[in-house]
């Protein structure tokens, strides 16, 4: 089981900041993510994700993964 904590817009469309989850690849994480929060469908394309702190934008296995870590990009200076 790995937590995934979302951030920022990534929050509010998931109307949470924390869930724990199971997906074996990150592919099958991102459409298990939009298909039981919807909102997120709009979101997660432009976010960054990070599994256990290293940026992921390939279908990686997520076995043996603690946290991820999914950022919309933030804008200011």
């Amino acid at each position: 089981m790995m937590r995934v904590r979302f951030f920022a817009a990534a929050a509010e469309a998931a109307g949470t900041d924390v869930a724990d989850r199971s997906e074996p690849t990150l592919d099958a994480l991102r459409a298990a993510l939009v298909h039981d929060h919807p909102d997120l469908g709009a979101v997660l394309p432009r976010c960054a994700v990070l599994v256990d702190g290293v940026r992921a934008d390939a279908d990686v296995p997520l076995t043996g993964t603690s946290v991820i870590d999914v950022l919309p990009p933030f804008a200011g200076g």
